[in-house]
């Protein structure tokens, strides 16, 4: 497994001068940085490669639609300015040097229709995301697909669907992403959804249940972390939790107090935390496969 940290734990602005942040992280013993991605985010992408360069830290992205942008929208207009976000976005993951981008990029967050998805609009994103995954392979870069709890879209909120999007899709850069905060509230099992979509699993986000500090709430971690080691998960562990997050952040994921006393905090613990437990469930399973006579 290889461990991430999301700077939105921080910020949504990130530039060179976040540079001693980076730093700190490295010294963590995370092995890569997620970035929030937009057409203008962030500012200065060779200054903030060429310190990820330098540091020997590996880079995934993030991003998500803009209301404006939304893949999926009746108007052509809109789904075409939803399909230029999403091309730019893929671009700049590339001039980064990352080669995966995660998160909601089918639909505008928190657009909502007061109704279930229709089969046209179901269409649309999948027309979409084809288009995006055919520019993105020529990139050398995977689109990981995030189902959301109802709450923020109601366009895909569990793995299952999320997998048979990828499926309908049909490119070999795009796959599911799985968050074990939406999880917890869309999943009966979290972990046994993990099992079902394994082949098709290609990112992992951990937050707990109410955002804050992975193994603080009542997440079921041993559970999730058994799940990825039997399928054999070996891609990214990414912190993707909030502490004090920016009034614009804090709106769109609706949270009103804090989550953590800092970022470093929260990054910090949960590296800790999620570390020792991989540990702890990997001897058990070594000593379980010993008294079995497996090895």
């Amino acid at each position: 497994m290889k461990y991430g940290v999301n700077t939105m734990v921080w910020t949504t602005h990130v530039s060179e001068r976040h540079s001693p942040l980076f730093s700190r992280i490295q010294e963590w013993g995370f092995d890569c940085i997620e970035l929030f991605l937009s057409p203008s985010e962030p500012a200065s992408i060779p200054a903030v490669r060429r310190i990820l360069d330098e540091m020997h830290l590996e880079l995934t992205a993030c991003s998500v639609l803009p209301r404006e942008a939304n893949l999926i929208d009746v108007d052509p207009k809109v789904r075409a300015r939803g399909a230029e976000f999403l091309k730019q976005c893929i671009e700049r993951t590339a001039e980064l040097g990352g080669k995966l981008i995660c998160g909601p990029l089918y639909a505008g967050l928190g657009v909502m229709s007061g109704r279930r998805r229709t089969e046209d609009e179901w269409k649309r994103g999948v027309e979409g995301l084809q288009v995006a995954a055919r520019q993105a392979v020529k990139l050398g870069v995977t689109l990981c697909i995030e189902p959301l709890n109802r709450f923020e879209t109601y366009f895909l909120n569990t793995l299952s669907d999320a997998a048979q999007l990828v499926h309908d899709v049909g490119e070999p850069n795009v796959l599911v992403h799985f968050d074990t905060f939406h999880a917890n509230i869309e999943e009966k099992h979290p972990a046994d959804s993990l099992r079902a979509v394994a082949k098709k699993l290609g990112h992992v986000h951990i937050s707990e249940n109410d955002r804050s500090i992975p193994g603080t709430g009542h997440n079921d971690w041993p559970g999730i972390l058994k799940a990825l080691r039997e399928i054999g998960y070996e891609g990214w562990m990414t912190i993707e939790s909030f502490a004090q997050p920016e009034p614009e952040l804090a709106a769109a994921a609706a949270i009103w107090r804090d989550l953590a006393t800092s970022g470093d905090q929260l990054a910090r613990e949960g590296l800790r935390f999620i570390k020792a437990l991989s540990q702890e469930i990997d001897v058990h399973t070594k000593h379980t496969r010993r008294k079995a006579g497996v090895d």
